[in-house]
């Protein structure tokens, strides 16, 4: 379980005096924070929820109506990959959509980002709308967080809003960990083996990643190198600091490397909202002092990691290839 320190110390309470200074505690020591009071309703968590169950509930065929490739990295996923081996998970992403976005195919075009479009089950009338709302929410939340962890180098909290403008990339994702293998049995043999993790241990590669668990539990985090458990609380997000945000902030908020344990007879689903900057931003660190980090242009990072999801094509690129220091 998770020590009584990290659990008492990551937790916080954003209505509560000094919330700001204790969120940004939190994650410059343990690169992660556990939040209530933010500010998003329990009866939108249970709309999401609800739409989440049905949407990895259709039959295979009909979730794959809105199959993702390498051309277009939204929509359903099988074969996810992580340290080149499979996870034992199902995914669904989408971007978010702007005012001015534009129909296109009678699908939302993604705005600006290179990332394709979205692609919305059509048999579930009201899963569109749900999550359209909730990434609002969400996306409100995050700038908030940014702003503060701004506050916490000694920057003005408005530092990095210009790299999260209309043309940012931030998406979100539903995940569902089934107890069985997802695949058919006849695609099993021509793909990558399945390694011995739900999700295997990584870091975001974005700034930073809001997440909704549902109470079955398996979510583990890396302190001090050991590995605990996080244990779901009722109506909180956790909160992840990422890999972009590790080097803006030249160390001072590490990137939390984490995975998910299969939690043995019972099936488990997270919702994560990444907040990312546009393509063109390069990330370089802020504070004063000697940076540890060389730039890092995150349209190239993203896709070099991305590419590793989809295929095993050796080391996957980490940001620990720009350390100098």
């Amino acid at each position: 379980m998770i020590s009584h320190t990290a659990q008492q110390e990551s937790l916080v309470d954003l209505d509560a005096p000094g919330a700001a200074e204790a969120f940004c505690q939190s994650a410059s020591h343990w690169g992660f924070v556990q939040i209530v009071n933010h500010g998003i309703s329990q009866s939108l968590f249970d709309k999401v929820w609800e739409q989440a169950h049905l949407f990895f509930g259709l039959p295979c065929e009909e979730k794959r109506k809105v199959l993702r490739n390498q051309d277009n990295m939204l929509g359903y996923f099988d074969q996810e990959l992580t340290k080149n081996l499979r996870d034992l998970k199902e995914i669904y992403d989408f971007g978010g959509i702007s005012s001015s976005s534009l129909e296109k195919d009678g699908h939302d075009e993604r705005i600006k980002t290179g990332d394709g479009y979205n692609l919305w089950p059509e048999s579930l009338p009201k899963f569109k709308k749900t999550f359209v709302e909730y990434f609002a929410n969400t996306e409100l939340l995050g700038h908030r967080l940014l702003g503060i962890l701004c506050e916490g180098m000694g920057l003005d909290s408005n530092t990095l809003t210009p790299f999260f403008e209309e043309n940012h990339t931030g998406f979100m994702r539903l995940n569902y960990y089934p107890v069985d293998d997802p695949l058919p049995s006849d695609e099993v043999a021509t793909t990558a083996p399945l390694g011995d993790m739900a999700l295997h241990q990584h870091t975001d590669a974005g700034v930073l990643t809001i997440l909704l668990q549902d109470d079955a539990g398996g979510l583990q985090a890396e302190i001090d190198g050991e590995w605990i458990d996080v244990p779901p609380l009722a109506g909180a997000l956790n909160i992840n600091v990422g890999d972009l945000m590790q080097v803006w902030s030249n160390d001072h908020y590490p990137a939390i490397v984490h995975r998910v344990r299969a939690v043995g007879e019972r099936s488990r689903y997270s919702i994560p909202f990444f907040l990312n900057p546009s393509y063109d931003t390069d990330v370089a660190p802020l504070p004063d002092g000697p940076p540890r980090y060389s730039s890092v242009n995150w349209g190239a990072f993203r896709r070099a990691r991305s590419d590793g999801d989809y295929a095993d094509i050796g080391k996957e690129i980490q940001i620990e290839d720009f350390r100098i220091c």
